[in-house]
């Protein structure tokens, strides 16, 4: 909340507050067609005067929550972008969906895919590895056809389940680093969560859903005529070390991260800055563009002039996706701001549910309430915190209500999270499609983890 700012109203009054700028915010879009940044931007003013927020402080909230979700966002896709035109112009992306066919066969493609991701999303975050394997989805899409989101969902999924379930990603150690949760634990309760968690509602969904909406495969990655005609197209192994270059540099510094969480290194010591500075995800896309624009242009015969005219024509069309995915988080950031999530959650807290219930519901509460399934899930783990330290509860049952905490902030991904506006631009997907598959998925994704979670949480005796 803003500084000096003290919420008067009740928690029914701002749930209420939060359900109509929702339905507004639906209405706009699906039913005037306003575009959908204009409606964000509206809808969060309209909201922040609601709710009671100070007109002086209107702006400032308006501006942090834009601001700090294209900080995260806009270096990533802006990269991830310019990295997936080179490796699909230069025809790598045809290449390795060649290769991927050959070896798996066309039925298994988005198993294939799906397999992959969930491999790449160990280290590296969710919107990171979305990027960097749009390339690879489109070209195999656009060779097998189907529609883009019979492959693009599984992939979607693999990283929103990594990202959310398994260290060394920031939710699941911070929530870990709150509960003292072992992190070595958390990481074999959060695979055997993820694992099973993402074929079902992953896999199997995704495949579903692609067969039901078959959308054409979005071009803004091809930026012209492609090149894998040419007489030395690059390998599938060139590629794939591309893609993974970015990925083992990101490794470097979310390990990093969880040996300081497990106190296995000093987080103060100059090394340890160093390193997490440089091998962050800006960085390390930065890098890999850097790499790609030698590997795969001018060392196979491009001229400067044509890998800039490249990069610089990957920017523009993912302009609209990186500021709608701005205004996502300005809306998410003034629901947050107005203390509607605390409210919601306050209401919940002590309800006499399980402990791993309550958490769950707390956690898909704040996920609804404010977007970021990262706020949520650390959110949560902050409010349960005195309940687990009063039950002396560790070891495997511990980590299971983490991952439990880690469910209930996926499901229910709506208009208030960024992620759902990026999948959806990404996937050229309109709000209504994206409500019907993203949405779907994601609440799938949560409520069968938390299945498996409550599981084994029983059977480690908890």
């Amino acid at each position: 909340m803003p500084e000096g700012f003290h919420q008067t109203l009740g928690a029914g009054t701002l749930l209420a507050i939060a359900a109509g700028a929702i339905a507004l915010l639906l209405v706009l879009i699906i039913q005037f067609r306003i575009h959908a940044f204009i409606a964000l931007v509206m809808v969060s003013l309209v909201t922040a005067f609601a709710a009671g927020l100070p007109s002086s402080a209107v702006l400032d909230v308006l501006t942090k929550g834009f601001g700090s979700t294209l900080a995260s966002v806009a270096l990533l896709v802006g990269f991830g972008a310019m990295l997936g035109r080179l490796v699909e112009v230069s025809g790598g992306a045809q290449t390795l969906s060649d290769a991927l066919i050959a070896r798996f066969g066309e039925k298994r493609a988005p198993l294939a895919l799906g397999v992959a991701s969930l491999i790449f999303g160990f280290p590296i975050f969710f919107d990171a590895g979305l990027v960097v394997m749009l390339p690879i989805v489109f070209s195999v899409a656009r060779r097998l056809g189907g529609g883009v989101l019979r492959y693009g969902l599984p992939v979607a999924a693999a990283f929103s389940c990594m990202h959310a379930f398994v260290p060394p990603h920031p939710g699941p150690v911070a929530s870990a680093e709150l509960l003292g949760a072992d992190i070595g634990i958390l990481t074999i309760v959060g695979l055997i969560v993820a694992i099973p968690t993402w074929f079902v509602a992953g896999y199997l969904y995704g495949v579903f859903a692609g067969s039901r909406f078959v959308l054409k495969v979005p071009d803004f990655l091809s930026g012209g005529e492609r090149e894998e005609d040419m007489a030395d197209p690059p390998r599938p192994a060139t590629v794939i070390l591309l893609l993974l270059l970015p990925l083992a540099i990101i490794f470097v510094n979310t390990g990093l991260d969880a040996a300081r969480a497990a106190g296995w290194v000093d987080g103060n010591a100059g090394w340890f800055g160093f390193l997490r500075a440089v091998c962050a995800t800006p960085i390390a896309l930065l890098v890999a563009v850097l790499v790609a624009s030698w590997v795969l242009g001018i060392r196979r015969g491009l001229d400067k002039l044509r890998v800039e005219t490249l990069l610089d024509s990957a920017l523009a069309p993912v302009c609209a996706i990186i500021l709608i995915t701005g205004a996502g988080g300005m809306f998410g950031g003034v629901l947050k701001a107005t203390g509607i999530g605390d409210a919601l959650a306050e209401t919940l807290t002590g309800i006499g549910l399980p402990l791993i219930v309550s958490g769950f519901v707390i956690a898909l509460a704040l996920r609804i309430a404010q977007g970021s399934a990262t706020v949520a899930l650390i959110t949560a783990a902050g409010l349960i915190q005195p309940a687990i330290q009063s039950e002396g509860i560790s070891g495997f049952p511990l980590a299971a209500i983490v991952v439990a905490l880690a469910s209930g902030s996926l499901a229910l991904s709506h208009v208030n999270d960024s992620g759902f506006w990026l999948v959806g631009r990404f996937m050229d997907m309109d709000v209504k499609t994206t409500l019907k598959t993203w949405t779907v998925m994601e609440t799938l994704i949560g409520f069968v983890g938390f299945a498996i979670a409550c599981l084994l949480y029983v059977a480690f005796g908890g």
